[in-house]
């Protein structure tokens, strides 16, 4: 099978190619496994954490992506859950252990043994993959496979994200950069909430302008005021300068939700900037966000099949996920990328 594999940390700033697109073994399925066929993987920020090492991969080869969706074509001895030529999807969470307090109580995602698809086990840059049965999903008939693709975690972590907003009809939310799993927030915040206003924080004029098309009623920089003071802000940037002016714009008792594995340690001295008095006090607060849960996943993907939602996509030949990177890295982004596969 192609396969596109990364085989070290670098700098894509300073390699434009560090993925390596190479022939593999098509991977045999484990007991409880399904073998599926790729259609479509997104390409998410993530991979670019990965492959500079802000979350790296516990293997080397390996192959990223998160955002897969294919059909069943082969299975493990004990795998019955889904019959051949079903389509489904793989998320981040690839698997965990199943017997630990989080996860018998449906927090698999703080679960110390969790393992993401693409980092700690082989993703969707390819032709084929494996994954445990019970960490697969069925996808809804709404959706083409390149739409489904980023549903599957710029939309169910977004999911995630606005849950813990714990937003109300008619609260003020902001989103602080707008790439694939901040527009479809948007998209989720225009159905769930009509009657809240959506500003949006992005470095780049497009992205401010894509906002506006979807429905946001105030774009600025992230270092911009809003017109009005928001009673929570979704964090997606993958700098810390952001946090410290989003805790600036956040209404009392404000809710500041950061959804991003890791941040960059480059201008770490903004917090030094940090004002307790302006920024912390009265009551506002700040969680982040883990990974996701399976629950997130099957209750978004319903979700989005029942509103629907449908993502804006870019797409690009599996041969071509370098340069989906890249444009990543550079924020020359409107919707999400998505890699079409066979």
């Amino acid at each position: 099978m192609k396969a596109m594999v990364l085989r070290k940390i670098t700098d894509i700033a300073n390699n434009a190619s560090p993925l390596e697109l190479v022939d593999l073994p098509i991977p045999v399925p484990r007991d409880n496994e399904v073998l599926v066929k790729i259609s479509a993987c997104g390409v998410c920020h993530t991979e670019l954490d990965e492959i500079e090492g802000r979350t790296p991969p516990s293997k080397f080869p390996v192959i990223p992506g998160h955002q897969i969706v294919g059909r069943v074509v082969d299975r493990g001895s004990q795998a019955t859950r889904f019959k051949d030529n079903e389509r489904v999807g793989i998320a981040w969470i690839h698997s965990s252990c199943g017997k630990c307090a989080f996860c018998r109580t449906g927090r698999e995602n703080l679960c110390s043994d969790f393992k993401a698809t693409g980092r700690d086990a082989d993703g969707g840059y390819a032709e084929y993959t494996t994954v445990p049965e019970a960490f697969a999903y069925g996808i809804p008939g709404a959706f083409s496979d390149a739409e489904a693709a980023p549903l599957l975690c710029a939309g169910a972590i977004g999911f995630r994200s606005l849950r813990l907003a714990n937003l109300k009809d008619g609260e003020n939310i902001g989103l602080t950069g707008f790439g694939a799993s901040a527009h479809l927030v948007l998209k989720m915040v225009r159905h769930r909430y009509p009657a809240s206003n959506i500003s949006v924080f992005s470095r780049t004029a497009g992205e401010r302008t894509f906002a506006k098309d979807l429905g946001a009623v105030w774009a600025g920089d992230t270092g911009d005021d809003p017109p009005e003071k928001l009673h929570a802000i979704i964090d997606t940037t993958p700098a810390w300068k952001p946090v410290v002016d989003a805790l600036r714009n956040l209404e009392k008792g404000g809710r500041l939700v950061i959804n991003a594995i890791r941040k960059a340690d480059t201008d770490k001295d903004a917090l030094l900037v940090l004002d307790y008095a302006r920024d912390l006090w009265m009551e506002k607060e700040i969680k982040s966000v883990a990974n996701i849960t399976r629950s997130d996943v099957e209750n978004f993907l319903q979700m989005a099949a029942d509103i629907p939602i449908r993502p804006d996509v870019q797409e690009y030949p599996l041969a071509d996920a370098n340069v989906a990177l890249l444009e990543l890295k550079e924020r020359k982004i409107r919707g999400a990328k998505v890699l079409t596969i066979g």
